[in-house]
Formats: C-alpha cells, structure tokens, sequence
C-alpha cells in the first residue's frame, strides 16, 4: 500500500516538475520577445499552482521517506539551489531591470533548473558529476 502511495506521489512530483520547467520555460521565451501576453492574468496564477502542488509533493516524500535537508547532502543542495532558482528565476521574469540582466538571468536560472534535476536524478550534490567522479 506505501509503494503505491509512494509511485503515486513521486509521479506527481515530477510531472510537476516538466511542468513548472515548461511553463519557466515558456513564460521566459515571452519575455525574451517582450510579449503582452506575459501578463495575462491565467499565466501569472498557473505557475503557482504547479508549484505549490510541486512542494505539496515534496514535503509528502519528504515525510514518506525520512529523507530530510540538513540531514541528506544531496536533498540539502537541492533546496538550497532551488532557493537560489526561484531568486534567479524571479530577476528573470519580472524584478530585472533591463533585458539584458534579465536574459542573463534567465540562462542562469535554466541552468539552475538542470543542475536540480540532476541532483535529484543522482541523489547526490554533484549532480551530472557525480558520474564523472566515479
């Protein structure tokens, strides 16, 4: 019953995430292009809900698994760069004040983005490194 439960969240958590990085994504390529459609009121909501149902799920494997951050390396990197992602991505979207520095920090958050992910692929802080380091 707790593997499905289990299967069940993390399938969650992670459609999240091809969510959120998709609609990061999107919503950065109508900045990059300066669209008024940036703005509409249903693309500022949506990501927020993704997100808070992404941390929803988070928390629930968190308690699930006993695999806490502070605790875990890996998990500790991967919040503490998800931290650091939503600062970035936040420049990007909306707090930068030129389009350049918020172009920038678009790339940056991107790679922001990759590096969680592959954290959370290796289970380790290295991330896509982790492989090279043997």
């Amino acid at each position: 019953m707790i593997a499905q439960w289990y299967f069940a969240l993390k399938l969650v958590h992670v459609g999240c995430v091809c969510i959120s990085g998709a609609l990061f994504v999107w919503r950065g390529g109508l900045m990059l292009a300066e669209s008024p459609r940036l703005h509409r009121r249903w693309l500022r909501i949506l990501p927020h809900v993704v997100d808070t149902m992404l941390l929803a799920s988070a928390i629930g494997l968190v308690l699930m698994l006993h695999q806490y951050p502070f605790v875990h390396g890996w998990l500790t990197a991967k919040v503490l760069a998800l931290v650091a992602y939503i600062v970035i991505g936040s420049v990007a979207l909306k707090r930068g004040r030129t389009k350049r520095v918020r172009s920038v920090a678009f790339v940056v958050a991107l790679l922001m983005f990759g590096y969680i992910v592959t954290v959370a692929l290796a289970h380790d802080p290295r991330g896509l490194f982790s492989r090279l380091a043997g």
